[in-house]
């Protein structure tokens, strides 16, 4: 248990660590994703809370819903070889990778149809200064 104790952080501790606000650790441990122990009024990380804090900023970042990360969270620790879990994971980003490129594509065709206006609208200014010129 000692050493257990030597590896407890500081909720500040943490929150510099992984860059985030003492209020955003509040927020995962009120959802029962992270459970720092208590000791008095003060928040006490172990190397799980911080390994599972990583798990969700990165899959916060990779556009997951919180109910998506809750349940990798929970396969990982229902299936100790991590066969379910890598499973399910595989299977959420391939449909967040089909998500992405769908709006990459839209994305794509905007672009090019807003480049399309900004020539026609350039040519028009530039026709108008030229006729303006010509008079």
């Amino acid at each position: 248990m000692a050493h257990d104790e030597e590896d407890l952080k500081s909720i500040q501790e943490v929150a510099g660590l992984l860059g985030v606000t003492f209020r955003t650790l509040r927020f995962y441990e009120d959802r029962g994703l992270i459970e720092p122990r208590r000791v008095g009024t003060a928040r006490l990380y172990a190397k799980r809370d911080i390994a599972r804090m990583q798990l969700i900023l990165r899959g916060k970042r990779l556009g997951f819903s919180l109910s998506d990360i809750q349940e990798f969270l929970d396969l990982y620790d229902a299936d100790p070889r991590r066969s379910e879990q890598m499973r399910a994971l595989a299977d959420r980003c391939q449909t967040r990778i089909a998500n992405l490129e769908a709006q990459l594509d839209a994305l794509q065709q905007t672009l090019a149809e807003l480049k399309v206006m900004r020539d026609q609208a350039i040519e028009r200014v530039r026709a108008a200064e030229l006729a303006r010129l010509e008079r």
